[in-house]
């Protein structure tokens, strides 16, 4: 079978690309494609462990966390069409080149508690337009249906892409031999019923109502409101989450809930939800905080946390009508 490279499928002018948006996206494959050969020596590179310091989350960071976003951070700060940068595990944004026409947001590495038990993690970007030849700090906030392209790449037994440039979803996998993405599933779509939701079950004590209420519906299965029994999955890692969501369908809900009453959420706005929120409403998903839509929140600070509900559309309205 005769698959399109994501060089052809960038070549298509579809949704929003431009042959500038094009090439950012590839810079950032390719960038992606040094952070899996990392990824791929493990132990074997010492880059295992942690990097014994923490980000501006108060995170303590891995080593890798802090070898992926070099990586991304040298190669689009050049790119003649990148205005500026900002990412999950930088206090500020960073400025990159005059008139650039893009803004880059992303979490270089998502999920890297993973890393040291070698199981999946991954990379989410976000682009937006850039609205000044100078970037300054206020020109990131933006919302999210502002985005003019979403994706993530996920490392797992194949490494594959999710893109959106607003116009469907596709996935590419990473073929090892030519070190080509190529498209191998096109207009993904998301089935609006699912039996199979994911949540940390952990922080079950300090939800809100509403949420507990919706997975003890879940949990109660035939016996319940639902007549039907539910499968819980948990990854711990959003890329893994979203993209068994993509393949199958399901809800990821990371809500918001009493443990830190000050934290309006756990997951980033700008790095996390919106691009994810990009990819499952293209897909015929649905994303909220709960309340709502998360795209129309307009943010105030780079590093804004929001509650998260995403997946299968009428699951995600459920709990949605819950917390209404």
């Amino acid at each position: 079978m005769s698959y399109r490279t994501l060089s052809q499928f960038l070549q298509q002018q579809s949704g929003n690309l431009t042959p500038e948006l094009a090439q950012v996206i590839a810079t950032i494959a390719n960038t992606c494609k040094t952070i899996d050969q990392a990824l791929q020596k493990g132990a074997l590179a010492g880059i295992l462990g942690s990097a014994e310091h923490e980000n501006v989350q108060g995170e303590t960071q891995k080593k890798l966390d802090v070898i992926s976003n070099d990586y991304l951070i040298d190669a689009l700060r050049v790119h003649p069409h990148v205005g500026g940068l900002a990412s999950e595990e930088l206090d500020d944004f960073t400025p990159a080149q005059e008139n650039g026409q893009y803004l880059v947001l992303f979490d270089p590495l998502d999920g890297s508690s993973n890393i040291d038990i070698n199981m999946c993690v991954g990379t989410i970007f976000s682009i937006l337009p850039a609205k000044n030849a100078v970037t300054q700090a206020e020109d990131f906030m933006q919302a999210g249906t502002e985005q003019v392209a979403a994706g993530y790449v996920l490392y797992g037994p194949s490494t594959m892409m999710a893109l959106t440039v607003g116009a469907g979803v596709i996935f590419l996998t990473l073929d090892p031999e030519t070190q080509e993405f190529l498209v191998t599933s096109e207009n993904i779509q998301v089935a609006v019923d699912t039996k199979e939701f994911a949540i940390n079950a952990s922080n079950q004590r300090h939800w809100e109502a509403p949420v507990k209420r919706y997975i003890d519906e879940l949990l109660a299965g035939k016996t319940s409101v639902r007549e039907k029994d539910f499968n819980m999955r948990w990854v711990a890692c959003m890329v893994g989450d979203i993209h068994r969501i993509l393949c199958r369908s399901g809800i990821f809900l990371y809500p918001y809930d009493l443990k830190d009453p000050k934290k309006a959420g756990r997951l980033r706005l700008m790095y996390e939800a919106n691009p994810m929120s990009m990819l499952m409403e293209q897909a015929g998903g649905a994303s909220t905080t709960g309340r709502v839509r998360i795209m129309d929140i307009q943010p105030t600070e780079l590093h804004q946390r929001v509650p998260v509900i995403i997946g299968s559309k009428n699951e995600v309205d459920l709990v949605t009508s819950y917390h209404q």
